[in-house]
């Protein structure tokens, strides 16, 4: 006799992605014909698959039935780069990130000083400057509006620049490198960027308890947005006890994989943790490191100057040269040297690398590993990637894991065309020459912001046709994708008898709207069989 099931989801659009190919019809984004309308769990796991008629013959006496009323059901989101505790942050700071200006970011900051006066610091986080009118940072001069005598701090959408007033850069003035501290005449303009934003997260780490408030804050929010996994990017932060210690005690809504930053290689080695070592919800994921910073502050490496970098004087000084094409983060020989080590550990690793010199280097470190064709090392970002160097990433196997909300940059007159100009930003972020080259390729926001079906819109409508993907192909990145990028695609990805029951409902068909992706609603989000956010009655 069978037994029954703990849960049964009925009368869904189910799209299992079982078929790796997928059964759109390959370009035109046209509609896809379901697999089936039912999904039966036990004990968190998908046991059948299939019409309602045949799945409800696994009804018991308590079993539950979730009507999924005609809705799409998709396997659930993996958001494979992001940083949560970040997430957090523009959940309980200001969020900068729809501020149409320098003043509205000033006005939210100042309602944030009002309304947490016991905070230290006034912080916000996402502002991007790239759509003002004006098109500038924020600085010095902007956040002493925001409180004149508490330290203030605006941290830019890449996370590479941050702006803060004048109490802040007089606390922090001993320890900010010189070489990236913008200055005028002299005197610091407010804003710094990369290794002087390192010194600003240090002084705004977040205790134990504010850290589970903040990592509470992002899973409530991921989940609402169909993510039923992320990849977090982890570095000197409480989040790994607070994700252990809500899983041993039932309450962790979400999967969770551990990117360790390089400067934790130690105590990863020392205390013996491995890739994929861990729980069912929290597992030990890659070492992750730099090369270089962000288009958007002109950090990014690049082969040639940057369109934008300047009049300039004519001058072949390389040292000027240099800064014309971005810079280091972590020179190519500290990169190599990190590589072999990590991969002689067999751990995997995960590299930030934008610029195509930054790529090149990353490729060239990354191929030359042991066991490079199943040890699934990846790229982050990759966005100016060459034809060369992704052919070379499909025959080592190397994961790009890419964002398609990085194309809300790449439209004509956007901050990749002033930063890059025409012909590299058509050739930036190239999802179809990604997929088509053999590369493995998965989807992440990095927080910019984390909403997979937005993800999915820029993927399908990207400006370039180089860049476009079809709506399967960009569901897929961010389902089975996100599984094998996190070695995870034996239990996660898909939806299918012996896979763990990570689902998402959709209220609209994304083939049917495929050029409105983003204005689709969330019904349901279920992990592990269970329920975590539901919106149907809403």
């Amino acid at each position: 006799m069978t037994e029954a099931a703990d849960r049964l989801f009925v009368g869904g659009k189910v799209y299992t992605f079982a078929d790796s190919a997928g059964n759109d019809d390959g370009r035109s984004g046209g509609d896809s014909e379901p697999d089936a309308e039912a999904i039966a769990v036990t004990d968190g796991e998908i046991v059948g698959v299939g019409k309602t008629s045949d799945i409800e013959f696994l009804e018991g006496v308590e079993t539950e039935v979730v009507d999924c009323g005609g809705r799409v059901v998709l396997p659930g989101f993996v958001d494979a780069h992001t940083h949560m505790e970040t997430l957090g942050k523009y959940e309980v700071h200001a969020d900068l990130a729809d501020a149409e200006s320098a003043a509205d970011c000033i006005e939210r900051l100042e309602t944030q000083a009002e309304t947490e006066p016991d905070r230290e610091w006034v912080l916000g986080f996402g502002y991007d400057e790239s759509g003002w009118a004006d098109a500038r940072y924020l600085t010095r001069e902007d956040l002493d509006r925001g409180s004149e005598d508490r330290p203030v701090v605006a941290v830019r959408v890449d996370m590479h620049t941050a702006s803060l007033n004048s109490v802040a850069l007089e606390r922090l003035r001993e320890e900010l490198p010189n070489e990236d501290v913008e200055t005028t005449g002299g005197e610091p303009t407010g804003v710094v960027v990369e290794r002087a934003t390192d010194v600003v997260w240090d002084a705004i780490e977040p205790d134990l308890e504010e850290t589970r408030e903040l990592l509470e804050a992002a899973m409530e929010y991921a989940t609402a947005r169909g993510v039923t996994g992320v990849h977090d990017m982890v570095r000197d932060s409480h989040a790994p006890r607070v994700y252990r210690d809500l899983a041993a005690d039932g309450e962790l809504p979400i999967r969770v994989r551990l990117n360790y930053w390089s400067d934790h290689v130690e105590s990863v080695l020392e205390t013996g943790l491995v890739t994929n070592a861990g729980s069912e919800f929290v597992r030990v994921g890659a070492i992750k490191t730099f090369t270089d910073g962000s288009i958007g502050a002109r950090t990014a490496k690049l082969f040639d100057p940057y369109a934008d970098a300047g009049d300039g004087d004519g001058s072949e000084d390389e040292a000027e040269a240099e800064g014309e094409r971005g810079q280091w983060v972590v020179d190519p020989d500290e990169l190599r040297s990190l590589v072999d080590r990590v991969d002689d550990a067999g751990l995997q690793l995960s590299v930030h690398a934008i610029g195509d010199e930054a790529i090149e280097e990353t490729v060239s470190a990354l191929e030359s590993t042991s066991d490079a064709e199943t040890a699934r090392h990846r790229i982050e970002h990759a966005e100016l990637a060459t034809d060369d160097q992704l052919e070379r990433m499909a025959r080592a196997r190397i994961v790009a894991s890419m964002q398609p909300n990085f194309h809300r940059w790449a439209g004509e007159d956007g901050l990749y065309d002033r930063r890059l100009g025409d012909e590299r930003r058509i050739r930036s972020n190239r999802l179809r020459d990604v997929l088509d080259a053999g590369v493995p390729l998965v989807f992440g926001s990095d927080c910019m912001p984390l909403d997979p079906l937005l993800g999915v819109h820029h993927a399908v409508t990207a400006p370039a046709e180089a860049q476009r993907l079809t709506v399967t192909e960009a569901l897929q990145a961010y389902t089975a994708g996100g599984a094998f990028a996190g070695c995870d695609e034996d239990r996660l990805g898909t939806l299918e008898a012996g896979k763990q029951a990570d689902l998402v409902v959709l209220e609209q068909s994304p083939w049917k709207q495929s050029d409105r992706i983003d204005e689709i609603d969330v019904a349901m989000t279920v992990v592990n069989g269970e329920v975590v956010s539901d919106e149907r009655d809403r």
